[in-house]
């Protein structure tokens, strides 16, 4: 391949997509009806009342199979507007067949402007990763869910798993996390890390790796969740509290890359794939985000860092949060409410 980087190459290939193509006729703005898009907005904006909690809506058919990014396609379509500017991404590449698709079909029924630059894009679709650049809070993003409950991997009743989150009832949850420890001295769990929303529910945060979930955490940035195949939207609001289950004595940890680099960039400090060479037959390591590894080659970056996020929690402490056995919830005073 000659020497360049992706970003150039979807560059000279989209440039109409770029541009912002001319919208095809015989179609409603960005494909969907304006009844569909009023449905999906009006669930969005109870999901982002609630935090964590899933709310059913009337998944419609597209013309790409349910499994392939129909949920986050959705939310994109009806929150999407003229003058904004989409990215999407597949696990981080912005080249990948599901992400040029994707984008190219958006393009097309919208009219809007793409790019593979995280801090110019206004609405980022993406599968599987959170950017590595910092966002802010005048973008969305919008994340692919193959399986939006938490609780599946214990309970297989839908019904069941509605009352466990409405009682706040995650005793099993925590139990399968101390078998796991006691099994593989580790909790297993690598993707789709359950955490807990709000001092309330236990989310799927989406088959995410570990490296990502602090950015959950009293973020900036609006993150929208949608499933299509099961049919559930759920939101993370900015500033909202975002926790990975995790022990007193046994805590939360990511993926560890120390001593690895970018064989592409140099970069280090950021989710890597692990390669083997097919030539030399040794592993190489290159950044999962595309878009970061060409803008840090080019010297453009600004890395998203842990910001002081002790006043938030403190804030909650203060509302009476505890924990409280297998769950949190607010202690009980003794005092009637009038």
């Amino acid at each position: 391949m000659k020497p360049g980087t992706l970003t150039d190459l979807i560059n000279k290939t989209g440039q109409r997509s770029r541009e912002g193509g001319r919208k095809l006729s015989g179609y409603n703005f960005a494909f969907i009806d304006e009844g569909t898009k009023k449905e999906i907005r009006r669930k969005i904006l109870k999901a982002v009342a609630i935090p964590g909690h899933q709310v059913p809506f009337g998944s419609r058919e597209l013309p790409i199979a349910r499994g392939w990014g129909t949920g986050g396609l959705q939310i994109t379509l009806s929150i999407i507007g003229p003058d904004d500017i989409l990215k999407v991404i597949d696990q981080g590449c912005d080249g990948s067949v599901n992400a040029i698709n994707i984008k190219k079909f958006v393009n097309r029924v919208a009219g809007v402007k793409t790019t593979t630059d995280t801090r110019e894009a206004t609405v980022i679709q993406t599968r599987h990763r959170i950017p590595e650049e910092k966002m802010t809070p005048d973008q969305i993003l919008v994340l692919q869910v193959p399986y939006p409950e938490a609780l599946r991997t214990i309970e297989p009743s839908e019904a069941e798993t509605r009352r466990m989150h409405a009682e706040g009832d995650y005793s099993r949850m925590w139990l399968y996390l101390y078998e796991d420890i006691v099994e593989f001295s580790e909790i297993s769990i690598g993707a789709r890390y359950p955490v807990m929303v709000n001092k309330r529910y236990i989310m799927d945060p989406s088959p995410i790796p570990r490296w990502d979930i602090p950015r959950l955490d009293m973020a900036e940035t609006l993150y929208l969740f949608g499933a299509g195949r099961e049919k559930r939207i759920y939101a993370i609001p900015p500033h909202t509290v975002v926790e990975p289950l995790e022990f007193e004595d046994f805590k939360f940890r990511t993926e560890d890359f120390k001593g690895a680099k970018c064989e592409r960039c140099g970069g280090q400090g950021t989710f890597l794939d692990e390669i083997m060479d097919d030539e030399t037959g040794k592993r190489i390591y290159r950044c999962s985000d595309t878009g970061y590894c060409d803008k840090n080659i080019s010297g453009r970056i600004a890395l998203s860092g842990n910001t002081n996020k002790k006043e938030a929690h403190r804030f909650y402490d203060s509302l009476g949060f505890k924990k409280h056995g297998y769950s949190s919830m607010v202690e009980d005073t003794g005092e009637d409410n009038e």
